[in-house]
């Protein structure tokens, strides 16, 4: 399908790319209920940075796929059912757990309560995705979405996601998510949307 001249540039991450995605996804999650909620207030823009890094670094560019757009200011990381990521998990879950601080039990009970929703059968997980605030408004979240979706859509997987801005529930259902579950997280936690967008 030919690109439209003002089409976004679209691709793989690369490890140059690394610092910048980092710093979209910080942006991006600064304010956004899920991490506020489960990410201690103390330094708190440090810890998610750390946080996004590790997802980033140890989990999608090994065990996933990861695309970015505009030299890495919009960004998609997905885990895919490839690889099982569980070794990363079991070697990062401490460093998680370091920089969740004081809301760790938030994070776990958050964990527990969104589980029973997600898809039992291999599926492409959407772990994080961000869009710099300055390039907003310009489709690059759409865009860095759609090779993912594709991709599972090629493999006949599911795509799966959470999200706790009603806002996105919207966004994502332009792309053909459906809401699956609405879940409010325990201990006054956001209200979490999981969505989930079967092959066609």
């Amino acid at each position: 399908m030919p690109q439209h001249q003002d089409a976004p540039d679209v691709r793989p991450l690369t490890d140059a790319d690394v610092p910048i995605a980092v710093d979209t996804l910080t942006r991006a999650f600064v304010g956004y209920p899920f991490t506020r909620h489960v990410i201690a207030a103390d330094n708190h823009e440090t810890r998610i940075r750390r946080f996004q890094e590790l997802c980033l670094t140890r989990i999608g560019m090994v065990y996933g796929r990861v695309w970015v757009a505009d030299a890495g200011r919009a960004v998609a990381v997905w885990a895919t059912p490839d690889q099982d990521p569980s070794p990363a998990f079991a070697e990062i879950g401490p460093l998680l757990g370091d920089l969740t601080g004081d809301r760790t039990a938030a994070y776990e009970s958050a964990e527990q309560a969104v589980a029973p929703y997600r898809p039992q059968e291999p599926a492409w997980f959407l772990s994080t995705v961000g869009v710099t605030p300055g390039a907003q408004g310009r489709g690059l979240g759409t865009a860095v979405l759609i090779p993912g979706i594709e991709e599972a859509e090629h493999a006949e997987c599911p795509t799966f996601l959470e999200t706790s801005s009603e806002r996105n529930v919207t966004f994502y259902e332009r792309l053909g998510f459906k809401v699956t579950a609405e879940v409010l997280l325990p201990g006054s936690g956001p209200r979490t949307w999981c969505m989930r967008r079967d092959p066609r």
